[in-house]
């Protein structure tokens, strides 16, 4: 459609693709395509009433009639073209046509009179125009005109801000065939130095780098006071130079607006729509309701905010990860708050909403879509009037288009909430907020079309490398570049053209920064053809201080570089030393759990930061079926399993009973399927294998402890050794065996003597008395019960030694630890140095290593 769109605009007929020489010496593939195009082109010539134009052809019917008019009677007004190069056939032939008018007047932009006759004739000479020249169109307008350049005068007689810059642009341009003479005419330049006296040249490492760079120069640009316009076709790069910008407070004019999708109104739009036909996870829950827009149609915009911090610690603690009304009403109702309940009501009341999957047609749900959106922008006993979501432009905008899709939804059919929100966030990509309120007056950011017909008293030329400025021109499917200038049409390079054109009437400018990135995100970039023949130029007329005036443009982008990158670089400080703090002995644990014992040895900086400070590590919103969750589940369903064992049981019901029990626990506890399945298979696999050492067990002895708090107090050292024992059974003998059970890697005989005490503190315990249940008993043996993978339990017989080894162990160690001088050392034996503490970051480890000495030092 392009295509044929195109031949039309261009007064190109169909016919001319039944030409066979279109396909002289070209690929078979070219003449498969243009033999379907000929079948097109005769259905596209069989309009000869002319009902049903084109735009392209209505454009050039209404000129061709307007040229008809004037003919036979003259306009007796002045008529004037202004700003265009004329570079569409169609603009082309009325510009011609207002020119030979008595009163008519074309007013060219970017003119180079500068460049001599034989510069201009090169233009249109050798096998194929030079289409990719910034003065190529105005010499083909001055063909249809029967002018030469020479026939073309200014407009104006007031100067150039800076003729001497203008011939070096006009001369490193010229056309590739005449470079010559860059050694012919460079020496007629006069000094470089001078002429490059206000351009600029920013060759920076990366695109980050080139945006705060121009930004930097840009506030500098608003402390002088004077007017400064950003040009790039990069909108990426446009976007980063404007947030580099708001850390002064500057938002610019934006001529490109912001898109629609990446506004606060489009933002929230899209969120609601993508949380639609699914339970919320406690992370896109807690977004929606932190955005900037939600529950601002009251006065409990800030009662909001806190309950939503407190209700987001609650979940990080308790979960669910995915919360429900009822979660969310229970929380509230434990606070016994008036407000905190009304707030609680109003979310409960929206969630069902969301949760609704089934096809509606799209005028239902662009409708329940909005209500939506709107209940949550009102909050709690406020309005959608009243709230900020269709206010300013971007929500105005936002207003727009959803009433267009609204009023167009008829024909939309039935739509799932996940084809909505696609559809939803296409049509909000492509639409555009306009000049937000509060724009600077100074500083703006234009496209290459906005920058034709406006200037500013510093230009920064931004983006300039191979690809962006100028954009490659895209592929043609249909006709080769041989076949366009056979049949007439526009070329490839008159896009490169044009670009150049852009490129040099802003660099006339009275000021003008020229930047690039010397990398983008996958390699290295290329500099822009024109910025490189520029730079060639100026290095190869050392006559003319060329290459000095070239490093006095790189030094003053070095000097925006350096300052561009002191914004960004920290102060610098001293690396923190590994800490061993020493609080004093009053603020010190008595009473640790047999777990925390391991701690205390490996990484005694844990037990401070969670026993003295008091702090406690926050599980993340994004919930997942982690290793530890499935220890706990795994704890769970065997403990379930033991305890409601029958007297007597086959293997095979017990092995089924056990599966059943998992499949309850995990459909209870675990929210994901493929987890649960996942869970339940790994299971299976080993339940064989526990069924039989279980019936063993049995054989030996009953639990008689389970999963219940009990103590030891150490009077001597005024302290508590707590623990919350898996299992311990009692044994036909009267011992006892104490049981764990392991998910991970069950330790080692050397790991547990050195590290892992947690059974050996246990039996310690029980040879005390600390049991009730039990009374002081004889321990037999520990045993950590493998509930993963194919490894085997881990068992170890106790002895008189061992406890005797252990119980002094322990004494030795909590004695160190009740004196002032030993302090909590950071990481002091951790297992694997890979593995992250839940305090590391607290212990600012990374800014030293593990052979680092420790700092002691007294705090409280």
């Amino acid at each position: 459609a392009d295509l044929l769109a195109e031949m039309e605009g261009e007064g190109v007929s169909p016919s001319v693709l039944e030409n066979p020489a279109l396909v002289e010496n070209h690929a078979a593939h070219w003449e498969r395509s243009l033999l379907f195009l000929r079948i097109i082109g005769r259905y596209f010539g069989t309009d000869p009433a002319g009902l049903s134009p084109s735009a392209e052809a209505r454009q050039r019917r209404i000129i061709a009639a307007s040229i008809r008019l004037w003919q036979g009677d003259p306009p007796d007004h002045p008529i004037i073209v202004a700003g265009s190069t004329g570079s569409r056939g169609a603009t082309a032939l009325f510009m011609a046509a207002v020119a030979r008018l008595p009163q008519g007047a074309v007013v060219l932009p970017g003119f180079d009179f500068d460049m001599p006759a034989a510069a201009w004739a090169s233009l249109d000479q050798g096998p194929a125009p030079a289409e990719d020249h910034p003065q190529y169109r105005f010499l083909k307008l001055a063909r249809m005109l029967d002018l030469g350049p020479a026939d073309i005068r200014p407009w104006a007689d007031g100067a150039a801000p800076d003729p001497a810059r203008n011939r070096v642009l006009s001369l490193a341009l010229r056309p590739a065939p005449v470079t010559d003479q860059w050694m012919t005419e460079g020496h007629m330049l006069g000094d470089l130095v001078d002429a490059t006296a206000n351009l600029t040249l920013i060759a920076a490492p990366a695109p980050r780098a080139e945006a705060l760079a121009l930004a930097v120069r840009l506030r500098e640009a608003v402390d002088q006071g004077i007017r400064a316009a950003l040009i790039t076709p990069d909108r990426t790069l446009a976007r980063r130079v404007t947030a580099a910008l708001d850390r002064w407070g500057i938002l610019p004019d934006d001529s490109a607006g912001q898109p629609l999708n990446q506004t606060a109104p489009g933002r929230f739009l899209r969120q609601v729509a993508e949380l639609a036909g699914q339970k919320p996870t406690a992370e896109s829950l807690l977004s929606l309701l932190k955005h900037p827009l939600a529950a601002t149609g009251g006065d409990l915009r800030g009662d909001h905010l806190r309950y939503v911090r407190e209700f987001e610690l609650k979940l990080r603690r308790h979960g669910p990860p995915f919360p429900q009304g009822g979660d969310i009403l229970a929380w509230a109702e434990g606070h016994g708050d008036a407000r905190r309940r009304a707030w609680a009501e109003w979310l409960a009341g929206i969630l069902p909403g969301l949760e609704d999957a089934a096809p509606l047609p799209l005028t239902e749900r662009v409708a329940a879509h909005a209500a939506l959106t709107e209940s949550l922008a009102a909050g709690p006993g406020g309005t959608a009037g009243a709230s900020q979501l269709w206010r300013d432009e971007p929500g105005r905008a936002a207003r727009r288009a959803l009433d267009a899709l609204q009023r167009d939804a008829d024909a939309g059919g039935l739509y799932t909430p996940r084809q909505y929100a696609d559809l939803l966030s296409g049509i909000l990509s492509r639409e555009v907020a306009r000049k937000p309120d509060g724009t600077h007056p100074l500083v703006a950011i234009w496209g290459t079309l906005e920058a034709r017909v406006q200037g500013a008293d510093l230009v920064l030329l931004a983006g300039l490398n191979e690809g962006v400025w100028p954009d490659l021109p895209p592929p043609d499917p249909w006709l080769s570049r041989q076949m366009r200038q056979k049949a007439g049409l526009l070329l490839p390079e008159r896009r490169i053209g044009l670009s150049a054109h852009d490129f040099q009437q802003a660099v006339a400018a009275p000021q003008v920064v020229l930047s690039r990135a010397l990398r983008d995100d996958e390699a290295e970039t290329i500099p822009s053809r024109w910025l490189a023949r520029l730079t060639n130029l100026l290095a190869g007329l050392p006559e003319n201080r060329g290459p000095e005036a070239l490093a006095a443009m790189k030094a003053r982008g070095s000097a925006l570089l350096q300052l561009a990158g002191a914004l960004e670089t920290p102060d610098r400080g001293n690396a923190a030393r590994r800490p061993a703090p020493r609080p004093p002995v009053e603020a010190r644990p008595t009473e640790l759990p047999v777990t925390a014992i391991r701690t205390l040895i490996r990484d005694p900086y844990a037990v401070y930061a969670q026993r003295v400070l008091r702090l406690r590590r926050l599980d993340p919103l994004r919930a997942e079926p982690d290793a530890r969750r499935r220890g706990n589940v795994l704890h769970d369903i065997v403990h379930d399993f033991v305890r409601n064992r029958p007297e007597a049981e086959p293997a095979g019901a017990a092995r089924a009973r056990l599966l059943d029990t998992a499949a309850t626990i995990l459909a209870q506890e675990i929210p994901w399927p493929s987890a649960r399945r996942l869970w339940l298979a790994r299971l299976a696999r080993i339940a064989d294998r526990f069924v039989g050492a279980e019936e063993r067990r049995a054989g030996r002895g009953a639990p008689v402890v389970m999963e219940t708090q009990h103590r030891l107090p150490i009077p001597e050292l005024g302290f508590t050794l707590t623990a919350k024992p898996d299992r311990i059974d009692e044994l036909e003998d009267g011992r006892v065996h104490i049981y764990d059970y392991k998910s991970g890697k069950p330790p080692s005989d050397r790991q547990q003597a050195a590290f892992d005490k947690q059974l050996l503190l246990e039996a310690l315990m029980a040879e005390r008395g600390a049991f009730p249940a039990l009374g002081p008993r004889e321990v037999e043996g520990v045993t950590y019960i493998h509930l993963g993978g194919d490894g085997a339990d881990k068992p170890t017989a106790i002895t008189p030694e061992l406890l005797e080894e252990t119980w002094d162990g322990l004494i030795k160690l909590i004695r160190a630890y009740r004196n002032r001088d030993k302090g909590y050392i950071a990481r002091r034996a951790v297992f694997e140095s890979r593995f992250e503490g839940d305090f590391d970051h607290l212990a600012r480890y990374g800014e030293w290593e593990m052979g680092d000495p420790s700092l002691p030092e007294d705090v409280g």
